[in-house]
């Protein structure tokens, strides 16, 4: 992963709140004949004993969960909004254009878990995503032979989290005029250009002192 060490959190419980605002990943792993697989799941992250877990389900009898059974070991990337940014906004219009963007890269051991554990699993997800108590959605009010018909195809599983890098790359090597004008810039564009313009916009103070 990109490595430059002003392109960094101020702590490590940014990079966990991070990764908490942007729960659907993108899972990768290796099967049994080296070939790269990968899949797109929202998760539940809990931490406990001062180590992350990351809980999720998945289909059965796929390439990515046929390739988690023969090599536990896998990367969980967390991601947020990206977005071009052109040289011409900057002080010094001779530099490089570039990309900004926000990742975290969570590498650790898979492990499935039990029926049950699945039931419990999709209990907080639901519970989580629906946030209402009071939705006919949530897993509990749902008809049990429905529920237990869908589990048939599914299986959940638990990452525990061995080590986390990530990349805050937000034009904090830049000047702060070059900074202002490349937020304006953003602000003008799509949504994604937007919502890292008013990330920048939150930073300023920290990135300048002041």
């Amino acid at each position: 992963m990109y490595n430059i060490p002003y392109f960094k959190a101020s702590s490590e419980k940014e990079v966990t709140d991070f990764m908490h605002a942007h729960p659907f990943i993108i899972l990768c792993g290796v099967d049994k004949n080296n070939k790269p697989v990968a899949t797109h799941i929202p998760v539940l992250i809990e931490e406990r004993d001062d180590k992350i877990f990351l809980l999720a389900h998945a289909m059965r009898k796929q390439d990515h969960t046929n390739a988690f059974s023969n090599n536990q070991q896998v990367l969980a990337i967390f991601y947020g909004p990206h977005t071009y940014v052109s040289a011409s906004w900057y002080q010094d219009k001779k530099g490089a254009s570039t990309w900004n963007y926000q990742a975290v890269h969570a590498s650790g051991i898979l492990k499935f878990l039990s029926e049950e554990k699945l039931l419990e699993v999709l209990t907080k997800l639901t519970e989580k995503f629906e946030n209402n108590a009071h939705s006919p959605s949530l897993v509990q009010r749902m008809d049990k032979e429905y529920v237990d018909k869908m589990m048939q195809a599914i299986i959940a599983f638990e990452i525990e989290i061995a080590s986390v890098q990530h990349v805050f790359k937000l034009s904090q090597n830049r000047d702060e005029k070059s900074y202002e004008n490349i937020i304006h810039h953003l602000g003008e564009q799509d949504a994604d250009a937007k919502a890292v313009a008013e990330e920048m916009k939150e930073r300023a103070s920290k990135v300048f002192n002041k």
